[in-house]
């Protein structure tokens, strides 16, 4: 018999301690909703909903976050920042580095619903406002927790500000590997730093790039092939610079719950709901690239027969089916996109209808109009490249953001020292 003595036991037990807040910060730094009762949280750039969480440290920008609580009841909430460094972990700094006001402030702006068959309360926050600004640029996270409960948050979403104060010059095209050439887009691009004095460009400037403003297939900590007179140049024939194109986003539109719009095989309202039945997908994975104008995996709220979607707009129940003569091995099937936060969790995992020969899948979703797609997630891959059942061209639609970061080896922080956004169509977004 082993005997254990309570000093080894408490050794032990203290062990688990710093991989548990260890495991928690992560989830929190990865940006997510951590309740079943917050819905549709939306952060964005002032009256650009479509846009990417990004401002300048040095403009007028301000972000606006919005959410919903479900039911008859509001809450009080709270939100905090959190500053992070390029891989999103937390700066070696304090609040007071990078806050100027008081680092816990209330979410005062929310309303009820009204005349919906869902109740919840709509909260909205825009920052930086005149409680609090940000010092200092980098990665943030914004967290938003209920009143006294910091160690407890509903949500969290991350954000950049920017220094803008490097040249960033961006294009993307069909890469020049053969084996590339049909299926992905290679993303080229310029760093002047010619503002800002930098010793060792090589070893303390990082680059990354995002896939329609994506973090979990990310191309990160990028070097540059070439550098000197104050540039960094970034074109390589290996895989670094490269992504998969995919396909453009299926949609479907919920803003009216009286017609059916297209995708929409029918509306019924069952248990005092409405229950929204969309028309079975098909599969894509083989068939030719055809262009559609998509939001690139965003959705917008809207609605038809009311004036205010914030707080008129219904919740209803979707329901997804991908057929498939056969369960596919090897993984999960889940609905993709900013629609479910762009994670992969219970609420947008689909499961196998053996009987249909279909997966299926039911969302609780705010009235609007809605991009998806179907990703099969691999056993052990947690990157967001989405071919079975949709297809990769590189042809395809996308947007692409390059972030670049310096650390100054004197300063605890990474700082952002500029973004730029492209769209494969060759328009230059920001």
């Amino acid at each position: 018999m082993i005997k254990i003595s309570f000093l080894s036991l408490f050794i032990l037990l203290l062990g688990f301690i710093p991989r548990a807040f260890a495991q928690d910060d992560e989830k929190i730094l990865s940006g997510g909703v951590f309740s079943n009762s917050v819905k549709t949280v939306r952060l964005y750039r002032e009256e650009w909903n479509l846009s990417y969480p990004i401002i300048s440290i040095a403009g007028n920008e301000k972000l606006m976050l919005q959410f919903d609580l479900l039911g008859d009841l509001s809450e009080t909430f709270y939100y905090t920042f959190i500053h992070c460094d390029k891989d999103w972990k937390r700066s070696d700094i304090f609040p007071t580095d990078f806050i100027d006001g008081f680092p816990e402030n209330p979410v005062e702006d929310y309303k009820s619903s009204f005349n919906t068959t869902i109740l919840y309360t709509h909260y909205k926050l825009l920052f930086p406002n005149e409680r609090v600004k940000l010092k200092l640029s980098g990665n943030y996270i914004i967290m938003v927790f209920p009143y006294g409960e910091p160690d407890n948050p509903v949500l969290s979403q991350r954000f950049i500000v920017t220094e803008n104060a490097a040249g960033i010059t961006v294009e993307a095209h069909r890469p020049r590997m053969a084996a590339d050439y049909d299926e992905k887009q290679q993303i080229d691009f310029t760093v002047n730093y010619s503002g800002v004095r930098i010793n060792d460009p090589y070893n303390d400037v990082f680059a990354f790039i995002l896939q329609n403003g994506r973090w979990n297939n990310a191309k990160r900590n990028l070097k540059p092939e070439f550098y000197g007179n104050n540039q960094l140049k970034y074109s390589a024939l290996s895989d670094k610079n490269i992504f998969a194109g995919g396909n453009e986003y299926r949609y479907f539109d919920v803003r009216s719950i009286r017609y059916q719009s297209e995708f929409v095989k029918k509306i019924d309202f069952l248990m005092s709901n409405y229950h929204v039945f969309l028309t079975p997908s098909e599969n894509r994975e083989f068939k030719p690239y055809f262009y559609r104008q998509d939001f690139n995996g965003k959705y917008y709220i809207a609605i038809q027969e009311e004036k205010n979607p914030d707080t008129d707009a219904d919740y209803v129940y979707v329901y997804f089916t991908l057929p498939s003569a056969m369960k596919v091995e090897g993984g999960k099937m889940y609905v993709s996109g900013a629609l479910a936060n762009w994670s992969y969790g219970a609420d947008n995992l689909m499961s196998y209808n053996n009987e249909a020969k279909a997966y299926e899948c039911i969302m609780l979703l705010k009235q609007g109009w809605y991009n998806y797609e179907y990703f099969f997630q691999k056993e052990g891959d947690e990157s967001g490249v989405a071919t079975t059942f949709e297809g990769s061209h590189y042809e395809t639609e996308n947007d692409y953001t390059v972030i670049v970061y310096y650390r100054n080896p004197r300063e605890r922080y990474d700082r952002v020292l500029g973004t730029q956004t492209i769209n494969t169509l060759n328009r230059l977004i920001y």
